[in-house]
């Protein structure tokens, strides 16, 4: 059992930054891959970025690619999105996720067993 909470949403400008936390609970946390997605009003929840269990991989998805950077910090249990050059289509409701896979959840919400509540992003233009 894996419990998460998101922290570190907000409103800022385009072209800002924000660093969202995940935190984590449970003794498997260093184990597992964990991920981002987020959700646009109206629209489907979509992958953003994942991280294996010891942070040596990463995968992003094009639209955040070279300006979103996850991370992970296992001995603090907490995961990382340092998000740079903001555009007000970031604007979502930003969900951390773990799944009970080492390497990678995949693209798809359905890889993933744990949920935390979500925190808002409102990038302005």
């Amino acid at each position: 059992q894996v419990e998460v909470v998101e922290s570190g949403g907000g409103l800022v400008q385009a072209g800002e930054s924000l660093r969202l936390s995940c935190a984590a609970s449970g003794r498997t946390f260093s184990s597992i891959a964990m991920a981002w997605f987020r959700q646009a009003a109206g629209k489907e929840r979509e992958f953003v970025a994942g991280i294996s269990w010891s942070g040596g991989s990463t995968v992003y998805a094009d639209s955040v690619k070279g300006r979103f950077t996850i991370s992970r910090d296992n001995a603090k249990s907490t995961v990382y999105l340092e998000m740079n050059s903001l555009k007000p289509e970031d604007t979502a409701v930003y969900y951390c996720a773990a799944t009970s896979r080492a390497y990678f959840g995949g693209t798809s919400p359905q890889g993933y067993d744990y949920w935390g509540q979500g925190t808002q992003v409102s990038v302005s233009s």
